[in-house]
């Protein structure tokens, strides 16, 4: 049986920020699983934002030419997605919710040119994404936008969503590193994802 392979893409532009120490967290989990692991930090990348100028209708390919599309190629390859993006204004930052932004490519080839994302749907059964996500405040409803463009991404991507571990009241540079339970957490549901066969997260 082949090794499923894992990737992380960490949104915070900040350096050694509680997302991305929890998205190595879940790697970990991913890694002792046997899985293949990857991190990517989308701040060391150059990726705009979608242009809303419908170029991707008619072909389902994107007219913006930067880092972006190799990005994506390496999240359909992959058989485990980890979203890992921080909160600033009571929503997902902006690098993160660009880059989902330009995922636009895929709706318009699901829902305007009538192609699966993924081909195989044995890949596609097999294909699982978890968000993470850290805020400063604890306000009642601060992770319910973000969560919910997570799951739209993970569905425009053929993944099935597995879950959301977000954390509030966590705000200074590595704050996340003094919470055990968050740590452990995310390190299980990392093991669940680099696993062969779905499991409960």
């Amino acid at each position: 049986m082949s090794r499923r392979k894992c990737l992380a893409l960490a949104c915070s532009p900040r350096r050694g920020g509680n997302t991305r120490l929890l998205a190595q967290r879940a790697l970990e989990g991913a890694a002792r699983a046997g899985a293949e692991t990857e991190l990517i930090l989308l701040a060391d990348h150059n990726c705009g934002p979608c242009r809303g100028c419908g170029g991707c209708d008619k072909t389902g390919r994107c007219v913006v030419l930067d880092d972006t599309a190799a990005i994506y190629d390496k999240i359909l390859a992959a058989d485990g997605l980890i979203l890992a993006a921080p909160i600033f204004s009571m929503g997902m930052n902006a690098q993160g919710k660009a880059f989902v932004d330009r995922a636009q490519k895929f709706w318009a080839a699901k829902y305007l040119l009538g192609r699966q994302v993924i081909a195989s749907e044995e890949k596609r059964l097999a294909r699982r994404g978890i968000f993470i996500s850290a805020a400063g405040t604890g306000l009642p409803g601060v992770f319910d936008g973000a969560v919910r463009v997570a799951r739209y991404f993970f569905k425009m991507l053929d993944i099935s969503y597995a879950g959301a571990y977000c954390y509030p009241k966590t705000d200074g540079r590595g704050e996340i590193l003094s919470n055990r339970e968050a740590l452990a957490e995310v390190l299980g549901a990392g093991l669940a994802l680099g696993q062969n066969s779905p499991k409960e997260l």
